[in-house]
Order: structure tokens, then C-alpha cells, then sequence
């Protein structure tokens, strides 16, 4: 994992959770977005490019986030892990019914693995984003703001590591040779 993907995902909910613990809700939404803009700046000045995942997770909370901001709704800020991960589990699962592995798609340019193994980690991807909607949706409507918030910033991005971890054997069994990587090439 490089530290520029893992600052990506630490920084935005730092400043959640210190916005919100400082100036509320609102302001801790607002200090998320300008922490992710922040990273995918500092991306684009050292790469040269940035990852689809990335663009799609800063539009979709930025729109959310001036959405609640203007109209004065916090449910706006607190629906955003399900939009975002509803959405990512649809398109997942979609693209298996559809014969597409989703997830090679986002990061076919980072690991070379089998069709299989895609298709495999499409699948339990989709399966688990669609649970963590889920599970959003339960923490926001039955827990405080402040509760709701530790399950944002702690609950979620650690089960989704340990969530990562447990598909780690199959990314690593799934791997491409470089022969295989060389004849992939070469099929239209």
C-alpha cells in the first residue's frame, strides 16, 4: 500500500473527527472534503495522475456536503458511507451479473491477478460495501452524532482493514506470473 493511499483514507477522517469534536457536524464534513482535496492535490503534484476511486469519493462527499451545508441537514453528512458504499456494491455486484469484474477496472493498473480472482473479489467487495451501507444506515438512525461518528471514523475504516487483510490470501494466490502477465498482454 503506499503511504499517499493510505494518508487519503487517515487524513479526510482525522479531520472529521476533529472538526466534529471542535465545531460540530457541519464543520467536521466541510474539514473532511478540504482534507481530501488537500491529498489529491499533493497525488496530482507527485504522480501525475489520480485514481477514479478517489475523484469519485471527493465529488460525491463535496456535493453532499454543501447539499447539507445549504439546506441545513445533517442526515446529507450522515448518509455519505451509504451513498458512497451503496453505490460501489451495486456497481460491483452489476458488473458480476453483467460478467464484468468491477474491481479490476479500479485496480487492474496496480495488481495483475486472474479473471477469477477478480470476479472473486468483486464479489465479496460488493457483499461487504453493501454491508457497510447497511450498517451505516443502523449507526446513524439509532446512535447519537457522537456515536455515529466514532462508527464513521474507527468502526468502519478498521473493519474494512481487517476486511482487506482477509482477502490478502486470495489477491496473493490470484497473481499473475509474468508469463501469464505477458500472454494477457497479448489476447485481444
Amino acid at each position: 500500500m503506499r503511504l499517499g493511499s493510505l494518508a487519503f483514507e487517515i487524513l479526510p477522517l482525522a479531520a472529521f473527527f476533529v472538526g466534529n469534536a471542535t465545531q460540530g457536524l457541519f464543520f467536521a464534513a466541510a474539514a473532511s472534503v478540504a482534507a481530501a482535496l488537500l491529498v489529491l492535490v499533493v497525488a496530482w503534484t507527485a504522480e501525475r495522475r489520480l485514481a477514479v476511486f478517489s475523484i469519485f469519493s471527493v465529488v460525491l462527499s463535496g456535493v453532499l456536503t454543501v447539499a447539507a451545508i445549504l439546506l441545513s441537514d445533517a442526515v446529507l453528512i450522515k448518509i455519505q458511507p451509504t451513498v458512497f458504499n451503496g453505490l460501489f456494491s451495486a456497481a460491483l455486484l452489476i458488473g458480476i451479473l453483467a460478467g464484468v469484474p468491477v474491481m479490476r477496472l479500479f485496480f487492474g493498473g496496480q495488481f495483475r491477478l486472474t479473471e477469477r480472482t477478480w470476479r472473486l473479489l468483486s464479489l465479496r467487495w460488493g457483499l461487504y460495501t453493501g454491508a457497510v451501507a447497511i450498517g451505516n444506515e443502523i449507526a446513524w438512525r439509532t446512535l447519537s452524532d457522537d456515536g455515529w461518528v466514532i462508527v464513521k471514523v474507527a468502526v468502519i475504516p478498521a473493519l474494512t482493514v481487517l476486511f482487506a487483510l482477509s482477502q490478502l490470501p486470495l489477491t496473493l494466490k490470484g497473481r499473475l506470473d509474468a508469463g501469464e502477465r505477458l500472454q494477457q498482454r497479448q489476447t485481444p
